[in-house]
C-alpha cells in the first residue's frame, strides 16, 4: 500500500496447467472455496476481489511476443486457486488491491521459460503499465508433504533433516543477495528437494527481478517455519 501498488498478480503453485501458460484476468472473482487436496483444511471459505483484465492481457501478449505462448482468459468461469485465495485473505480483505493470477504448477514446462515469461510481464508493467504491480510468488521452499498417517506428527516440523537443512541454506543465499548460486542450483533443488509446483513460481519471480543479475537482498516478513512437513517463508524482494 505504501508503495502504491494497485494489482497483486500471483504466480500461483496451486493452478495447475498442462499446456501453455495461463492469466486469469476475470474482471471479478467471487465465491466459496474448499480446497480439493485438503477439504478438512480450507473449507467453506468465502472470496470476493476484483480483477484487472486490461493487465491481464497485456502480460500474457508480452509473454507471448516474448517467445513464451501465454493465454489470458478475463470472460471465464474459472476461479483462483488455493495459492491465490490464501495469500489474499491476509493481504485483501477489503479489495484494496485488484488481483490476476498465472499458472505456475506447470507439470510439462520448462523453467527457463518461466523464467523469460517472469522478465517479459515486468518488462510491460515498467513500459506499457499505467499503476504499480507488486509480483507474488505463491509457493514454498522445500515441498514433501509428511507421510499419510503421521501428518498430525509433523504439523509444524520438516520431513527430513535434509530437507530444512538445504532451505536455511536457500534463506540464507537471499538474505546475502546471493542470486548466481541459487540460480545456478534452482532446477536441481526444485527436483531434490520436491520444489513445490518445480518452483515454476521461484523462477518467474526472478526473471521479473532480473534473473541472476539481481541485486536485491531479500527482506524477511516471517522466519523460516515448517509446515506439514514443508519449508514455508513469507520474504519480500526489493525492486
Amino acid at each position: 500500500r505504501e508503495l502504491g501498488v494497485d494489482t497483486i498478480v500471483v504466480f500461483d503453485t496451486h493452478w495447475l496447467v498442462n499446456s501453455g501458460y495461463h492469466v486469469n484476468c476475470a474482471p471479478k472473482f467471487e465465491g466459496v472455496y474448499t480446497s480439493n487436496e485438503l477439504p478438512h483444511f480450507i473449507r467453506n471459505l468465502p472470496f470476493a476481489y476484483d480483477g484487472n483484465p486490461v493487465l491481464g492481457h497485456l502480460l500474457a501478449d508480452a509473454a507471448t511476443a516474448a517467445g513464451v505462448r501465454t493465454r489470458a482468459h478475463s470472460d471465464t468461469s474459472l476461479a483462483p486457486e488455493y495459492g491465490t485465495l490464501v495469500p489474499m485473505r491476509y493481504m485483501n480483505a477489503d479489495r484494496h488491491f485488484k488481483v490476476v493470477s498465472v499458472s505456475a504448477l506447470c507439470t510439462v514446462h520448462n523453467l527457463e521459460d518461466s523464467v523469460k515469461l517472469g522478465a517479459a510481464m515486468a518488462k510491460a508493467v515498467r513500459e506499457q503499465y499505467d499503476g504499480k504491480v507488486a509480483f507474488l510468488a505463491s509457493g514454498s521452499l522445500s515441498h514433501r508433504f509428511a507421510q499419510n498417517g503421521v501428518s498430525e506428527q509433523f504439523l509444524h516440523k520438516m520431513w527430513s533433516p535434509f530437507l530444512e537443512t538445504v532451505d536455511h541454506t536457500v534463506v540464507e543465499m537471499w538474505k546475502n543477495g546471493d542470486w548466481k548460486t541459487f540460480c545456478a542450483m534452482l532446477p536441481e533443488y526444485a527436483d531434490k528437494c520436491h520444489g513445490e509446483g518445480n518452483m515454476h513460481d521461484t523462477a518467474m519471480l526472478l526473471g521479473a527481478l532480473g534473473w541472476d543479475a539481481y541485486q536485491g537482498k531479500v527482506e524477511v516478513v516471517t522466519p523460516f517455519f515448517p509446515s506439514s512437513g514443508t519449508g514455508q517463508i513469507n520474504a519480500i524482494f526489493p525492486v
